[in-house]
């Protein structure tokens, strides 16, 4: 059963249907031709709320249609109520921001911003580091309305003056909560209280991710008016459509172990993480020399290495993509059958975000943990909630680590991953779910539906 979270004041009513949403002809034009069929569960409730004016925190399974959810409405935006795009010699002024954590994320975002807006006269950039900036500048300088960035770069083109953000409209957070953690917040504090930046009341901001924490909520709280909190699943959860394995395996004996699971799956795409960028290219040769074909891609490796390890694997050219957590957010890298844990990640939340790269768009998939038992202690009692959730087989060992005195949990009341914080600002009690309209709340478990196509 799929439940869902509603909560803040005035919430708008859901949609059934892209037709009945209020959207542009040309925008469903494009949805039509994207194959869209009906909107996933977060897009019934996201859209609404984006398109009636509100803020929105948006926490929801991976591969459950965030994307579309923000993209749709704000396109329909610029469409329905175009205003003139400010350019000079020197600066653009986008109406639009929509920031990422990685690079490969903003590309993503950037084909899918390109492919609802396609035949209109929405211009859309994006821009990031690793590559020289100079062709970047240049697309600015002829306008665009919606600009996808990374952090690093954005705030390079803002303190050379090639980028003004006095006409912003809407401001995106994708992975919010990676965006607002201690590697980025600093970065998210300079752009957000730029000088040139619309001040919040004047705007709409939204932030989408699968995973949204307390301590990260009451961080993203400031950047945020009068807004509206949206949990879609099993908050902070992993995906049910994916069948989770775990298996004791010490580190000398990984890889025989991942060997043995690549030729059971012989011919399937297979995603492998690992927590370093030398032994994601140590697992990829080895691999290699027992033929199997497979490439890698971590922060050490060119900008251009990158993008064509993912083209690779994309296309099917390399059976298998050896990543560090780089690849781990955000990525729909189609008929991803099989995803690895090489090595386990230090949080739970990496966990459910490293899974979800399988499962995707309604889909079946397969994730398989190596969980060795001198190294990933401290992580088994959150692991155990997690299958438990998701109603996964659990093997007796895990529930004799997950008992030991010597693990943690990250649990806090079933408050993982995105309950709304401002409902523990007055209650002791764990918030209700799905608001009805009127700012109250209550349950409200929904199925969802196997044809539904996910984006």
């Amino acid at each position: 059963m799929m439940v869902l979270q509603v909560t803040g004041e005035n919430v708008p009513q859901p949609i059934d249907s892209f037709v009945y949403a209020g959207l542009c002809p040309f925008v469903l034009n494009n949805i039509k031709k994207s194959g869209y069929l009906k909107p996933t569960p977060v897009q019934k409730y996201a859209l609404p709320i984006i398109m009636s004016g509100r803020d929105l925190m948006a926490c929801a399974q991976t591969g459950s249609g965030k994307t579309a959810a923000f993209l749709l409405p704000v396109i329909d935006a610029l469409l329905s109520d175009p205003r003139d795009l400010i350019i000079s010699g020197h600066h653009c002024e986008p109406h639009v921001v929509i920031m990422s954590p990685t690079r490969e994320l903003a590309l993503q975002i950037y084909s899918e911003a390109r492919k609802f807006a396609y035949g209109s006269t929405v211009k859309t950039v994006v821009v990031y580091g690793g590559i020289p900036a100079y062709h970047q500048a240049q697309q600015i300088m002829r306008g665009c309305h919606i600009l996808v960035a990374t952090p690093g770069r954005l705030i390079d083109f803002l303190s050379k003056g090639r980028i003004t953000l006095s006409s912003v409209r809407f401001m995106v957070l994708d992975e919010g909560d990676r965006m607002l953690d201690m590697g980025f917040l600093r970065s998210i504090e300079e752009i957000m209280e730029h000088p040139t930046m619309v001040p919040k009341e004047e705007r709409q901001t939204c932030m989408f991710s699968a995973t949204f924490p307390e301590d990260i909520q009451h961080l993203a709280r400031k950047f945020l008016h009068n807004y509206l909190f949206l949990g879609v699943g099993i908050v902070g959860g992993a995906c049910s459509d994916v069948e989770q394995h775990v298996h004791m395996v010490t580190k000398f004996q990984k890889r025989p172990k991942l060997l043995e699971l690549l030729f059971q799956d012989d011919g399937e795409k297979i995603l492998v993480f690992v927590e370093m960028k030398r032994t994601a290219d140590f697992i990829a040769s080895y691999l290699c020399d027992n033929n199997v074909p497979t490439t890698s891609i971590h922060g050490d490796r060119l900008q251009r290495e990158r993008e064509t390890a993912l083209c690779d694997f994309k296309t099917g050219h390399m059976r298998v993509l050896v990543a560090t957590p780089v690849a781990a957010r955000g990525l729909d890298i189609k008929n991803v059958s099989h995803v690895v844990n090489y090595d386990l990640p230090k949080s739970i939340d990496e966990y459910v975000h490293r899974i979800g790269r399988t499962g995707r768009v309604g889909n079946r998939g397969k994730a398989t943990s190596f969980y060795d038992p001198e190294v990933d202690g401290a992580l088994a009692r959150d692991l155990l909630k997690i299958l438990q959730q998701a109603d996964q087989s659990i093997p007796p060992w895990l529930k004799e680590s997950a008992s030991s005195k010597l693990c943690s949990s990250q649990f806090q009341f079933f408050r993982f991953g995105g309950n709304d914080v401002r409902k523990f600002d007055t209650d002791d009690e764990p918030p209700s779910f799905l608001g009805d309209g009127s700012g109250s709340s209550h349950r409200h478990p929904e199925p969802l539906e196997p044809e539904e196509k996910w984006n």
